[in-house]
């Protein structure tokens, strides 16, 4: 979360940079009102807790004194003083409650570079490569749900008669290309990264550190009677691994990676297009994350970009290099930069990675601090996160852009290692 000092101190910078996120002006001022009255309240409390020990100590003072009289007196006003501190301390309580929901539900503050928007129609492409729309034969313009049906590896039906819709199926060597592909990601960023397999079922304070509660519950997974939540990300238990821990300056960055899968309700997708691997509620996907200082963030955010591009760029498919305006911009993001792969059967450009700087948001949330080797008092963490590589979308891609011809899909030579000596996806499986 935002640091609850900018309500106090800056509260009308606070406001207008959080205007750019489109977050009405009342949101920040009924948390910094909150505030007010928790600080008032905590303070009265604190002025009464002061009298009622005052007040004890008077009443051993006429006792000693024999002025039995008095001493039951100040014991009436003490236990009407009690009284009002234990009313005050509850409804700090209910206070402190009210202002923690507006503080965990206010966004993260848009860095100044983040350019302004209205829509994801103002995102600004940095770049595009290997990109050219007549490049491509009427054999690459099939989409990948008519060309997964052919080849038998993609069977959506069955995953909706176990499942129900919106969970994919896949068989034979398009199962061998979901392993391949996070494989790969796993592969190329294992030199600076270490490789972690989570839980995939969290508990409620882990989802709300990285800021999927309580905004994205709608979008959750979650099993009501052991109160868990299935990942929407390996970023969500990744993140939580230092929750509440101080760690030396030395430590950091810390880099991690993690396949896992994925889930989400996809609650708002009514009326967008969820044909075949579009948008779907599980995959499996890999994930890179950092946790780092302030000064090491910028380097940092520009190697994990760098990295979800050299995977793409590895398996030869059309991408572009997208910065994310603040319209667009996610709840915890403080600023964001998404790859997308033209995928030429849906004629479509797919978002499959978010590279994201979070600030000191995350942390905050979680209680991730470090002590400086300078010394001094400990400091928040920043964090980032990115995609290294999500499975459907890509896959989509690599069959529409790789089918040949006579129908069959060549494999790309850098998943030839994880393929068992096969090169080209040519029929049907049994089973």
């Amino acid at each position: 979360m935002i640091e609850i000092r900018r309500l106090r101190t800056e509260l009308e910078a606070t406001k207008a940079s959080l205007a750019r996120k489109g977050v009405p002006g009342e949101e920040v001022e009924r948390a910094a009102t909150l505030d007010v009255e928790h600080r008032r309240l905590l303070a009265r409390s604190e002025e009464l807790r002061t009298g009622v020990k005052a007040i004890s100590r008077q009443v051993g003072d006429a006792m000693r004194a024999g002025d039995v009289a008095g001493a039951e007196e100040l014991k009436r006003h003490s236990r009407q003083l009690g009284d009002e501190l234990a009313r005050l301390e509850a409804e700090a309580d209910a206070v402190a409650s009210q202002l923690r929901d507006a503080m965990l539900r206010l966004p993260n503050i848009p860095a100044p570079e983040v350019p302004d928007g209205r829509s994801a129609d103002d995102n600004v492409v940095v770049r595009t490569v290997a990109y050219r729309a007549d490049s491509y034969g009427p054999h690459q313009r099939v989409p990948h749900w008519d060309i997964g049906a052919a080849l038998g590896i993609l069977d959506l039906e069955r995953g909706a008669k176990i499942s129900g819709s919106m969970f994919p199926l896949f068989r034979g060597a398009g199962a061998t290309l979901v392993r391949a592909l996070c494989q790969l990601a796993l592969d190329r960023n294992a030199d600076a990264f270490t490789e972690v397999r989570p839980p995939t079922l969290v508990r409620t304070p882990v989802m709300e550190a990285v800021g999927q509660l309580p905004k994205f519950a709608d979008d959750a997974y979650h099993l009501e009677r052991d109160d868990l939540w299935a990942v929407p990300t390996a970023e969500v238990p990744l993140t939580s691994m230092r929750a509440n821990e101080i760690l030396a300056e030395d430590e950091l960055p810390l880099r991690l990676m993690a396949y896992t899968p994925r889930y989400r309700r996809e609650a708002g997708a009514a009326g967008r297009d969820t044909r075949g691997l579009l948008r779907v509620h599980e995959f499996d996907k890999v994930e890179i994350l950092a946790v780092c200082t302030r000064a090491q963030s910028a380097a940092l955010h520009e190697d994990l970009v760098q990295r979800a591009i050299g995977s793409i760029a590895a398996l030869g498919l059309a991408y572009r290099l997208v910065e994310i305006c603040t319209a667009d911009l996610g709840q915890s993001q403080a600023r964001q930069f998404d790859v997308e792969v033209y995928a030429p059967g849906s004629d479509m450009w797919l978002e499959v990675s978010s590279i994201s700087w979070f600030s000191d948001y995350q942390a905050r949330r979680a209680a991730i601090r470090y002590r400086p080797a300078s010394g001094g008092q400990p400091q928040i963490c920043d964090t980032l996160n990115g995609s290294a590589l999500a499975v459907p979308r890509v896959w989509a891609a690599v069959v529409e852009t790789y089918r040949q011809p006579d129908g069959s899909v060549e494999v790309p030579g850098c998943l030839h290692p994880y393929f068992r000596g096969q090169t080209k996806i040519t029929g049907t499986v049994a089973g």
